[in-house]
């Protein structure tokens, strides 16, 4: 049996860039996202290269849509044998303005969306006895990043997660994979009204990720100067943490 790769949020940035590179390493590549008119173009530029594709539209917070979405792929392409959960917005908070409904919405797509796609899939894995589960989840991760503080702890509850996962699903011959990337060029990070230091291309992030997943990697940052922030951001002491992060916003 092939292996099928199910990705969500793939309508752009790392998600498609993903999609294209897998496609050309000869997986059978379901995409997932919302947006109809973007999975259809992108689907048409990856078979025009000689990948097999499918698509279908769905919300990750949508627990039965998602279900329908990843069993429409299944019915074209196969068993899903990889997850790719994706999908994430951003998210910052103002305390002097506090309003919760849009940090709920960071933790329903970033962390409950995952979770959501991991329940449809499972199952599958489980009776095979294989799969894969990979997340993109953040450097914002390591520590709480003001004022991006939602994004920040969704993706650190995401991360610890995938890492509870691994080890319970090892020895069931399910391996999970969680990346933490730097500033990666996406739509996401355009907005973004900062320097991003280290910033790389969607296309570059995505040869790096598939090679972690056919290494069989339990955990990816990029690039590796982001690598060694996080290892200091890590270790560095409260007192020193606070003033530093202060000092920059």
């Amino acid at each position: 049996m092939g292996q099928h790769v199910v990705i969500t949020g793939a309508s752009s940035g790392i998600g498609a860039a993903l999609a294209r590179e897998l496609g050309q390493r000869g997986y059978s590549v379901g995409l997932l996202a919302r947006r109809a008119d973007k999975l259809a173009e992108l689907a048409e530029s990856m078979r025009s290269a000689g990948a097999e594709v499918a698509t279908a539209s769905a919300d990750v917070c949508d627990r039965d849509g998602l279900l329908v979405g990843i069993r429409q792929l299944e019915q074209t392409l196969g068993p899903c044998t990889v997850l790719v959960a994706n999908a994430g917005i951003g998210g910052r908070l103002d305390p002097t303005d506090w309003d919760p409904e849009p940090n709920r919405k960071v933790f329903e797509v970033n962390y409950f969306g995952a979770l959501n796609a991991v329940e449809v899939v499972i199952g599958g894995m489980l009776e095979r006895g294989a799969g894969q589960l990979v997340v993109i989840s953040s450097v914002a991760a390591t520590r709480g990043l003001p004022p991006a503080g939602p994004y920040s702890a969704s993706k650190a509850a995401i991360s610890t997660m995938w890492e509870a996962l691994r080890v319970q699903l090892a020895p069931k011959g399910i391996h999970c994979l969680t990346v933490h990337p730097g500033f990666v060029k996406t739509p996401l990070t355009a907005g973004n009204d900062f320097e991003m230091p280290f910033l790389v291309p969607a296309e570059t992030a995505a040869g790096w990720i598939a090679d972690a997943m056919a290494n069989k990697r339990r955990e990816l940052t990029f690039p590796w100067q982001m690598a060694l922030v996080r290892w200091f951001m890590k270790r560095v002491p409260e007192w020193l943490f606070d003033r530093v992060i202060g000092r920059r916003g």
